[in-house]
């Protein structure tokens, strides 16, 4: 917040030059990549159509593991740029597998890229093999892109390691800054392949953004304060160091999914692609999703989003990234116990709290 009130300056000048070249290099650091970083002025869905509208030419094929809201949009977006989504379907509440990510692979040989939702934030799911597709898409000598807008940070993402081409985030998620920022980590490999082909998009063109990057300028008037916020957001974690921020993250999320089993309440997605960052849990039979919500938001300032579409009462969601730590864990789960016996789901709140205090001690 002290940061976004920091003065305008001329984002054409030599004080913006020297305050984004060291954004950059520390977006790099994060990203942990040898690539090249761009920022856009956008939310993280600008991010990923970007990605799409750069890399996918009318009539080229791509491969895109579909298994909620969020990966449909992704595959709608490779057909809205004119190309062909080859959906790999799973389930709500599971992910597909590597071995039919692989299979698709064999029979679509002329496929383009591997377009990866690491983080289905519609179903708490997480896509829990990453490196192996990389290794698929990089055998069948296509671009891997992934999709991290809502755990980018939060959980382990060296890029370069996992052969990521393109990877897009948001400012608003686990990097704890305001919304308005899309950030995508750009390698060698898919520069090139941006840089020789025709865009679809002005304000999207990645290669524009990639060449005002040499005069460390951005192409179009940035939004600055959200750059200042960014670069803040950036120095907190690096503060507290990487490695332990996605601990934080993991002991939060482990917390809170045992208190909420104890607490006699189902989770959403199978146990092995549990997302880290979004915790989806099933809405108990005879309560209202929509008067559980209001209530905990009225009577104790606490939110959690309910589902997408279909799940929008059958479920509800909450958030376990950026700042989050013991006392909104411990807090939360008070307040979401409380509110259920206050609409008649009876539940053992101290044995919960008592088992998420365990799993935090030492935070």
């Amino acid at each position: 917040m002290e940061a976004l009130s920091r003065p305008i300056i001329n984002h054409r000048g030599a004080e913006f030059h020297r305050f984004y070249e060291q954004l950059i290099e520390k977006a790099k650091k994060l990203f942990t990549t040898e690539g090249d970083v761009v920022i856009l002025s956008s939310s993280g869905t600008g991010g990923v159509e970007a990605a799409v509208q750069n890399l996918i030419r009318p009539g080229d094929k791509a491969v895109v593991p579909v298994f909620g809201e969020f990966s449909e949009r992704l595959a709608d977006l490779l057909e809205f740029a004119g190309g062909s989504a080859v959906r790999v379907a799973a389930a709500y509440g599971d992910a597909p597998s590597i071995a039919e990510i692989e299979d698709t692979f064999r029979r679509n040989k002329d496929a383009k890229a591997l377009f990866v939702v690491y983080n289905e934030t519609s179903t708490g799911v997480a896509f829990r093999q990453l490196k192996q597709a990389g290794e698929i898409a990089s055998a069948n000598g296509a671009f891997f892109v992934v999709d991290a807008i809502s755990n980018f940070a939060g959980d382990e993402l060296p890029v370069d390691h996992y052969g990521v081409d393109i990877c897009i985030t948001g400012s608003q998620k686990c990097l704890a800054a305001p919304p308005g920022l899309a950030l995508l980590s750009i390698g060698r490999r898919a520069r090139k392949s941006i840089e020789e082909n025709r865009r679809s998009s002005l304000y999207f063109d990645i290669s524009r953004y990639l060449r005002y990057l040499e005069r460390k300028e951005t192409p179009f008037t940035p939004c600055l304060p959200l750059f200042y916020a960014l670069d803040e957001a950036i120095n907190m974690i690096f503060e507290e160091g990487l490695a332990n921020r996605i601990v934080r993250h993991k002991r939060c999320s482990d917390a809170l999914y045992e208190a909420f089993e104890i607490l006699g309440l189902q989770l959403f997605a199978k146990r092995q692609v549990r997302s880290t960052t979004v915790i989806a849990v099933e809405q108990p039979e005879n309560v209202s999703g929509k008067q559980f919500r209001e209530t905990l938001d009225e009577k104790f300032g606490i939110s959690v989003a309910g589902g997408f579409a279909e799940l929008s009462d059958k479920l509800f969601r909450v958030g376990c990234m950026g700042q989050v730590n013991r006392e909104h864990v411990l807090s939360t789960l008070a307040a979401i116990s409380s509110a259920l016996s206050m609409l008649g789901f009876e539940n053992p709140k101290e044995a919960a709290l008592g088992a998420a205090e365990e799993k935090l001690k030492g935070l």
